[in-house]
């Protein structure tokens, strides 16, 4: 078993027990969000950092409200 450690811009996302490494270009999803493994990097027998860049979500703007057809007070 291996230590993998998530890693995007210099931050820790998770770290994991796996049995299996994953490869380079690999689609992964990290706490619910897509990512693709950019690279990976042995530090040693049991740890591996893995470089990951997670696609950026963008959210919906909420609708705007038309005001004119309020009742005003």
């Amino acid at each position: 078993m291996f230590a993998v450690h998530f890693i995007e811009n210099n931050n820790v996302l998770l770290t994991q027990l796996l049995n299996r490494v994953p490869t380079e270009g690999e689609e992964l999803r990290i706490k619910g969000r897509k990512a693709k493994v950019a690279s990976v990097k042995n530090i040693d027998d049991l740890n591996i950092h893995v470089q990951v860049t997670v696609e950026v979500v963008n959210k919906a703007s909420k609708f705007v409200v038309d005001q004119s057809k309020k009742k005003k007070r």
